[in-house]
């Protein structure tokens, strides 16, 4: 399984599964993130955390806690 915790800079990959309970997917989904999105990695903070993405056409910031939850291809 491969997540977006995983995914280089630069790299576009595509929404296979969601994974986590209640409030944590729900929020996943509320930011665009869906099965079948498609997801560029723009840049990862200095510390690593977090990362910046662009889904659907804007900007984003994920926790990597959060990122490991979404499996990708």
């Amino acid at each position: 399984m491969k997540s977006l915790k995983d995914v280089k800079t630069g790299e576009t990959v595509k929404v296979i599964k969601l994974y986590g309970e209640g409030a944590i997917k729900r929020r996943i989904m509320d930011m665009g993130i869906t099965k079948g999105t498609k997801i560029y990695l723009r840049k990862v903070a200095p510390l690593g955390d977090p990362i910046e993405v662009t889904v659907r056409g804007y900007e984003l910031s994920i926790r990597k806690a959060d990122a490991q939850l979404i499996e990708v291809e």
